[in-house]
């Protein structure tokens, strides 16, 4: 028999606690099947070092990698980070926020499906510390980190300019989610005499969503077609690419040159290296954590920041 002021020290100051006595009070737990309630724990104790995280879609390898970077620049810091994966759906967005709420997390970091909503607005001013992963974040009661989507537009359509290249297709949607790199690409094409740019909506973001605007492409007379395409992600630009290098009498980039936007890793290993816009994962992690942490341990005196990080444009074969 030990007291309960022994099993708490066995829990949170091992160091404490003889050899013989650590072993004893952890076997017993073990055969009782004894689990820590952090929760409890956490409310009684002012903090937690968990942190919340919802991407928009998990199946997006740029997210993945994201989510894995956010996981390793926590690590680095004492916390962990649980995942959530809105599908673009704001129903789904507004369950994880609930969820993560409920489990009193330290912080959230939101890839958001539409900016700052009512519910995150809500959760914010619950006193929630909250990092955007947001272009359009200039003002608020949070903090926001993103890549320069705008630069990321200009230097890709840019690139297609110099190259030649006068039809231009932006190709994604909907449009109000990759606005920057639109407008981005827009000031690129008014410093080019002649140039057109044209916009390709589409209903999601995926390669099967790019096969399907390819074959498109294909069918068309080619007098009339983009000689080059802009996909706002690399899976849109991939999935372009899959379906015009089996069209016949096309090829890429001869007749047309298409530039992603992620730089993920299947974009080096196509079948024609794609040329991107790479986004700083790692540094856009570890700029979200610092942002959230900060927040937490100062609580209302906190000043927010809304970060901004420069692109890079990837030459490979795609274009050149």
């Amino acid at each position: 028999m030990v007291s309960v002021g022994t099993v708490s020290n066995v829990l949170n100051k091992p160091d404490v606690v003889s050899t013989k006595t650590l072993e004893r009070v952890l076997a017993t737990m073990d055969e009782l099947g004894f689990v820590r309630n952090d929760l409890a724990r956490q409310l009684k104790m002012g903090g937690g070092t968990t942190l919340g995280m919802i991407v928009l879609n998990v199946a997006n390898p740029f997210f993945g990698d994201l989510a894995h970077a956010c996981e390793s620049a926590a690590e680095a810091r004492g916390h962990t980070v649980i995942f959530g994966s809105s599908d673009q759906l704001a129903g789904r967005e507004d369950r994880y926020i609930d969820l993560f709420e409920e489990q009193r997390v330290r912080g959230m970091i939101i890839a958001p499906l539409d900016g700052s909503t009512e519910r995150i607005e809500r959760l914010i001013r619950r006193g929630m510390p909250v990092v955007l992963f947001d272009i359009h974040a200039g003002t608020g009661d949070f903090c926001s980190v993103a890549m320069d989507g705008s630069e990321g537009g200009y230097l890709a359509t840019r690139h297609l300019l110099e190259a030649g290249r006068r039809r231009i297709a932006f190709l994604g949607g909907p449009l109000h989610q990759v606005a920057d790199r639109w407008d981005g690409a827009l000031k690129a094409v008014d410093e080019f005499d002649g140039a057109v740019l044209t916009h390709i909506d589409t209903v999601d973001q995926t390669i099967a969503d790019g096969r399907a605007i390819g074959d498109r492409l294909a069918a068309m007379d080619p007098e009339s077609r983009p000689d080059a395409v802009f996909g706002a992600n690399d899976l849109l630009a991939l999935g372009l690419m899959q379906s015009l290098v089996i069209a016949d009498g096309i090829e890429v980039p001869r007749d047309i040159a298409i530039v992603g936007y992620d730089d993920i890793d299947y974009a080096a290993s196509a079948i024609v290296p794609l040329t991107t816009v790479r986004q700083p994962k790692e540094a856009l992690a570890h700029e979200a954590v610092r942002l959230v942490l900060d927040h937490a341990a100062s609580g209302t005196s906190h000043v927010h920041e809304h970060s901004l990080l420069p692109p890079e444009l990837v030459v490979r074969a795609s274009t050149v």
